[in-house]
C-alpha cells in the first residue's frame, strides 16, 4: 500500500519558524499542502518573508508573534489554528540557549539561566500542547488519523554535550516529556522527537563569526561518521517523516539525527 505523504487540507503550528530549522520545517509543511501558523518572538521581517515563501505554495499562513514561555500566548497560537476547527500538526521548534560550552565552568549559570532555557525548552511545549489539545483531538475524530506532535530536541539532551549544562538538562527534560506525553495522548496525538547535533544556520554564523564557523563545520564534518555538517534542510526531511502519514504508526519516539555524531567516532577509511 502506497502511504500518502500529501498534507492538502491539514493545519500546523510550527513554534520559533522566522528563520532555521523552523523556517525549513514550516516551509517543507507548506510545498505539501498544510496550511501554516508560523510563529516568532522577535524576527517579524524574517518571519513574513518565511511567510511569503509558504505562500507561493497556494496555501493558508498566518504569522503570529508570540512568547511560547507565557500561557497566554500559546493560548493565542491556538486560538489562531481555531478557525479551522482542527489542528494536525503541531511543532515544538522554539528554544534558547546559553553558552558556556566549558561545562565545568559552573560560575558561568544561575539559577535564572536554568529558569529561563527551562520555561522556553521544557514548560513552553508542554503548554502548547496544553492550548492546543482540543483541536488536535478534533483533527482525529475528523479525519480517523491521529494528530502529530513533533518536539525538536538535541543531541544534548541524550549525551549531555552542548552549549550549556542548562541546556543540556533542558533538552533531556524535554525528550523524557515526549515520552510522557506520547503515552497520556495516544491514541488520539502522536508525540515524537528530532535530536540534531550541529545544524548551519544562520545564529551559528552571526555567533562565531565567518572565518571561526568554516572550522567548525569543517570539524564536524571530519569527525562524524558520515562526514556531513547537517543543515536546517537536513533536519527538516527528518522531521517531515514524523509530520506525514509515513509515521501513522510511530510515537514516543527520539529520533538523533546528527549525522552519527553521537557514535564519537569517524569512519575507517578502506584500503
Amino acid at each position: 500500500m502506497s502511504i500518502s505523504t500529501d498534507l492538502s487540507g491539514r493545519v500546523a503550528i510550527v513554534t520559533g519558524s522566522a528563520t532555521g530549522l523552523g523556517a525549513s520545517i514550516a516551509k517543507r509543511l507548506a510545498e505539501a499542502g498544510a496550511n501554516v501558523v508560523i510563529n516568532y518572538s522577535r524576527s517579524s521581517t524574517e518571519a513574513e518573508a518565511t511567510a511569503d515563501e509558504c505562500r507561493a505554495f497556494g496555501v493558508e499562513v498566518h504569522c503570529v508573534q508570540a512568547d511560547v514561555s507565557e500561557d497566554a500566548d500559546c493560548r493565542k497560537l491556538a486560538q489562531v489554528a481555531s478557525q479551522y476547527g482542527r489542528l494536525d500538526i503541531l511543532v515544538n521548534n522554539a528554544g534558547i540557549t546559553k553558552q558556556v560550552p566549558n561545562h565545568a565552568d559552573l560560575a558561568g549559570l544561575d539559577k535564572d539561566d536554568f529558569l529561563r532555557l527551562y520555561s522556553v525548552n521544557v514548560v513552553g511545549p508542554f503548554m502548547m500542547v496544553r492550548a492546543a489539545e482540543d483541536l488536535l483531538r478534533a483533527a482525529h475524530e475528523k479525519t480517523g488519523i491521529a494528530s502529530a506532535v513533533l518536539n525538536t530536541s538535541s543531541i544534548a539532551g541524550v549525551t549531555g554535550i552542548g552549549s550549556s549544562v542548562a541546556y543540556a538538562a533542558s533538552k533531556g527534560a524535554f525528550n523524557t516529556m515526549t515520552l510522557s506525553l506520547a503515552r497520556a495522548l495516544a491514541p488520539a496525538i502522536r508525540v515524537n522527537a528530532i535530536c540534531p547535533g550541529f545544524i548551519g544556520t544562520r545564529w551559528f554564523k552571526d555567533y562565531m563569526g565567518e572565518e571561526k564557523y568554516n572550522r567548525m563545520e569543517a570539524s564536524v564534518r571530519a569527525a562524524t561518521p558520515l562526514q556531513h555538517a547537517c543543515d536546517a534542510d537536513d533536519i527538516a526531511d527528518s522531521a517531515m517523516f514524523f509530520l506525514t502519514d509515513a509515521s501513522r504508526h510511530v510515537t514516543g519516539e527520539t529520533l538523533l539525527t546528527d549525522a552519527g555524531t553521537h557514535l564519537g567516532f569517524a569512519p575507517l577509511k578502506a584500503r
